[in-house]
């Protein structure tokens, strides 16, 4: 297709377009050599696929729709079909379940792509899972319906009124039926109550009044009533793979069965229990500690129920007195100095909302949670005691009221309860309620110390899960277990597993090895020349550290020139301009100085890289520097660290190379499998790889934006170079608002754009082909969110599509990958060194599709990299969408290949590249707001509107983030 061709078009049609029909080409056998590893395929001018798997039940346009439905709006067709969307007035489609790249409103037409069979390339061989076989019960399960009056907002109050309800009314009222109770409106029993409605009374002591003093008691009505019964069969169809959509109901009901007696043993956390007893809090500084603890969640799986658990490990605020954690949160003596500003507003962030129980009055220890801190210290503060505003001082009346001497009176009181009636509490006199979860940011040193406590290696980690969980918790001697007929295994899946092989890696010809085939996962530059390195002729280089002399700056840029050279670049070692030496809080005026000096000495010739050696701790040096080099200047920057250019290490010299080499376009390696056109699904006609990922905002940023990012394979067939794209959009949104969008131009009429748009005209640019297909990895979803991301961003992919050219409709594959799962995979014999890696993790290409995997949909886990320390942890990808009709071994090989791919080390990695880079680009993209959240407090500009501003949920707009430049959009800037 001609580029003129690929025009910008208003036309808001969705087209669904017939299947390419890619009859794959059996493949010729490989030389001996090629298949034990000795030497590298042959490589033949012709093209040639793998063979294909020996797949049962092969489908031709999976991802469609359930069988007894009719027609969908996003199903694929054996013929051209163009489905017409009428808009409403309000922009939503009328006949369809999306409204104008607004939410989805229906997501019951769509299914997930059905498993097509199971992968067969590999090695073949057995590991453990951390997945527990849980039978079936044979019960009737009954929902019922809770109201409690007066309404508690607490769950672990709503817990205590229907223990005590069940402790005084199980043998009679109950009918001898120990319920499961979520916390909030649903109670659960095996069989029916002896009733469809009925209202109790209960009386609650308040247990934080104190033992000695009088007890307040409330009285609650509870009202119980029958809502439904869940359909076992209905599970077990769905389990034995006879039905497509799971009955969450009944999958929920025993994931709550079977945390009922543990929420009463530990500190639930979301998902998991924590506890100071599983094993000793360990200090993590500055008042805080870890908690050990262990997740766990029932799921669906083709071996049945499984029961997934992990160990976990959490922040806790340490239940000291206020003042000891006062004096640790400062890492000071308070009790003897006063206190400055700065040292009262770290203070009230760090207390705020925490719960702190009082220790003057004895056995008194009423709770309350912190609102803030007094301006003034203790011995200023007075506050009015009766109707006629008498004042009295806080130190009098503490001693009045209840003999108690406040000893350190500099210091300020905590404020408790609402703002308008200020309650104050003298910090001696409070200590911190035991079992509070630390959620604002950890600091370096705190999360160094929490990984030291998390990073286990598999062995201890299957221990662990074993003796502190599955024997700890007895799961067999549970009475809601044994209530509800719920019988949980004590050993670890045995799961089939396969270790795919490590690809052929291509390098320059001019290299002694021109070809590698990696190690366990690994390989170095040794004797190997980048297949495109680039050239760097100007150059200059910024010194933004105090302790790095000249001739150091000087020796290590000669050496990294040199390391450049070696590894295949031309790389001029002399700079453009001496090397400069700046302040780090003037970061801009010394980037510009640069640029402009640089560029008046080669008459107007751009510079083609700056490099930077910044100080150890920079704070917002690095983040400023890429937001002006990348957005305001057009440069590319690498930046250096003062500990490395003082001990300079061949190791990072390479590394660091590596990452030069592609911000400057150039490519390091390439499959070699690739470049002889062997890969089945991307090999045979032109194909774009996308990866997506959303970032979101630490927890306590309640208002900055999220970050979105999508890259793009933009060369073929080597599907090595990947161009970035960054947007802001709405606080936690999800969805990717503008991979699609439309604009009214009072000259051009309606203008179509977005990144998906973008990076298709961009590919075809590059290559001078259009993709007639697309792989699209999304990483960052939710299982939750699974049909809204499907349902939304495959239309904006079918959308932009369409406006480049009419009936222009690439099969799409759409892939979401998955790291935050509980899923772990454990050698089967630790002692056969054959099986495991030097850390003791499973080998890298270690693939499982199985057994723990779903019982009908098209997932797998693949562990791709090689554990370095702690247990390694395989993604999950699940293939939702697949109109490319992808065999299992197909995706899993194409996958675990492009993982030996990434750009900045000579390691394969853990999740597939172009998700790994959106990851890094969305990551470095909230560098470039930053200034603007400092200054303003607030991610709106100045009038709350923006041209080019995300609509968020809330309906304002969300401030656009600053435009890259075009020479840096080209490259792989995030590297």
């Amino acid at each position: 297709m001609p580029v003129r061709q690929m025009k910008e078009s208003s036309e808001q049609h969705l087209v669904i377009k017939p299947h390419l029909q890619n009859p794959m080409n059996p493949a010729k056998k490989t030389t001996k050599a090629a298949q034990n590893g000795k030497g590298p395929p042959p490589q033949e001018n012709h093209k040639q696929t793998l063979p294909q798997s020996k797949n049962k039940g092969r489908r031709k346009g999976r991802g469609g729709r359930k069988p007894d439905q009719g027609d969908v709006m996003m199903r694929p067709s054996c013929g051209p079909c163009t489905v017409t969307l009428t808009s409403s007035a309000n922009g939503n489609v009328e006949n369809g379940c999306i409204s104008d790249m607004g939410f989805p409103t229906s997501s019951k037409s769509l299914s997930f792509a059905r498993r097509p069979g199971y992968g067969q390339v590999g090695t073949k061989c057995i590991v453990k899972a951390n997945h527990f076989f849980a039978e079936l019960p044979d019960k009737d399960l009954n929902q019922y319906d809770v109201t409690i009056t007066p309404e508690v907002s607490s769950r672990t109050v709503n817990r205590s009124i229907i223990a005590e309800l069940v402790r005084l009314y199980k043998e009679s009222d109950l009918g001898m039926r120990l319920p499961a109770y979520d916390g909030r409106k649903s109670l659960y029993t095996a069989g029916q109550l002896p009733f469809a409605w009925r209202e109790f009374k209960i009386k609650l002591v308040d247990e934080e009044a104190g033992v000695n003093g009088p007890k307040r008691e409330r009285e609650y009505r509870v009202v119980i009533k029958f809502v439904a019964r869940a359909n076992l069969h209905h599970l077990g169809q769905f389990l034995a793979g006879k039905r497509a959509d799971a009955p969450q109901e009944a999958l929920q009901i025993l994931d709550i069965v079977l945390r009922e007696l543990s929420t009463k043993r530990y500190c639930p956390i979301g998902r998991s229990f924590f506890s100071p007893d599983i094993r000793t809090p360990q200090r993590l500084g500055e008042g805080l500690e870890s908690w050990c603890g262990f997740y766990q969640s029932i799921r669906p799986t083709q071996m049945g129920l499984s029961l997934n658990i992990d160990m976990a490990s959490a922040a806790f605020i340490e239940p000291l007195p206020v003042v000891e954690f006062v004096g640790q949160l400062l890492g000071k003596d308070v009790l003897s100095r006063p206190l400055s500003d700065a040292d009262r507003i770290k203070i009230k962030k760090a207390l705020r909302g925490v719960k702190v129980e009082v220790t003057h009055r004895g056995s008194v220890r009423r709770k309350y949670r912190v609102s803030g801190l007094t301006s003034q210290p203790t011995r200023e503060l007075v506050f009015p005691v009766d109707e006629n505003s008498t004042m009295k001082s806080v130190v009098e009346y503490f001693q009045e009221m209840y003999g108690f001497t406040i000893q350190y009176t500099h210091l300020p009181c905590l404020q408790v309860g609402n703002q308008k009636k200020a309650n104050y509490l003298p910090m001696e006199a409070c200590k911190i309620v035991e079992g509070q979860r630390y959620t604002k940011r950890l600091n370096e040193k705190q999360i160094t110390a929490l990984l030291k406590v998390t990073c286990q290696r598999p062995r201890d980690r299957e221990n662990d899960i074993l003796r502190q969980t599955i024997q700890h918790n007895a799961y067999d001697q549970d009475p809601y277990a044994k209530e509800f007929g719920i019988k949980i295994s004590e050993k670890l899946a045995s799961v089939e597993a396969r270790i795919l092989p490590a690809p052929w890696l291509k390098y320059h010809e001019s290299g002694k090895e021109k070809n590698c085939l990696p190690q366990i996962g690994q390989w170095n530059m040794m004797n190997k020349k980048m297949i495109n390195g680039m050239t760097v002729c100007r150059w200059a280089c910024i010194n933004f550290s105090r302790s790095v002399q000249d001739s150091v700056a000087r020796t290590f840029c000669n050496e990294l020139a040199q390391m450049c050279q070696v590894s295949g670049m031309e790389f001029n070692p002399e700079p453009v301009i001496p090397i400069y030496n700046a302040k780090p809080e003037q970061v801009e005026k010394a980037l510009k100085h640069v640029y402009h000096v640089s560029a008046s000495k080669t008459k107007g010739k751009e510079l083609e890289l700056l490099l930077a050696i910044l100080p150890d701790n920079n704070g917002s040096l690095y983040g400023d520097l890429k937001r002006i080099c990348e957005t305001d200047l057009g440069l590319i920057s690498q930046c250096c660290l003062t500990k490395h250019v003082f001990k300079i290490t061949k190791q990072y010299l390479a590394n660091v190379s590596l990452k030069i080499n592609v911000k400057m376009g150039g490519r390091n390696t390439v499959l070699l499998d690739a470049v002889s056109c062997r890969i089945p699904l991307v090999s045979d006609i032109p194909t774009i790889i996308f990866g997506a990922d959303v970032t979101h905002p630490e927890n306590g940023e309640d208002s900055s934006p999220s970050i979105a990012a999508v890259v793009a394979s933009q060369d073929w067939p080597e599907v090595t170079k990947y161009a970035g794209l960054v947007c802001a959009q709405a606080h936690r949104q999800e969805l990717i608002q503008d991979l699609y969008k439309t604009w009214h131009d009072p000259v051009r009429g309606t203008v179509s754009g977005g990144m998906i748009r973008d990076l298709l005209v961009s590919f075809r640019k590059a290559t001078g082909q259009k993709p007639l297909r697309i792989i699209f990895y999304r990483d960052g979803v939710s299982e939750g969110q699974f049909y809204q991301v499907l349902l939304y961003e495959l239309d904006a992919i079918r959308k932009a599509c369409a406006s480049l050219e009419p009936n222009y409709q690439p099969p799409v594959t759409f892939i979401v990958v998955q790291k935050r799962h509980h899923t772990r995979l454990f050698a089967n014999n630790y002692r056969d060194r054959s099986s495991t890696d030097r850390s003791g993790n499973i080998l890298p290409g270690t693939v499982v599709d199985s057994k723990i995997c779903h019982p009908t949909e098209f997932d797998f886990y693949l562990c791709s990299h090689a554990g370095i320390q702690g247990t390694s942890r395989p993604a999950h990808y699940h293939v939702l969408w697949d109109e490319n009709n992808f065999t299992a071994d197909g995706i899993q090989s194409l996958t675990n290949n492009l993982c030996y791919t990434y750009a900045r080390c000579t390691r394969s990695v853990s999740v597939v590249p172009p998700a790994y880079y959106a990851h890094l680009a969305a990551f470095r993209a909230r560098f470039y707001m930053e200034p603007d959240m400092q200054e303003n407090g607030s991610t709106g500009d100045d009038n709350g509107h923006s041209s080019k501003g995300t609509r968020g949920a809330g309906d304002y707009s969300v401030k656009p983030l600053p435009d890259l430049k075009e020479n840096v959009k080209r490259v792989m800037f995030y590297c």
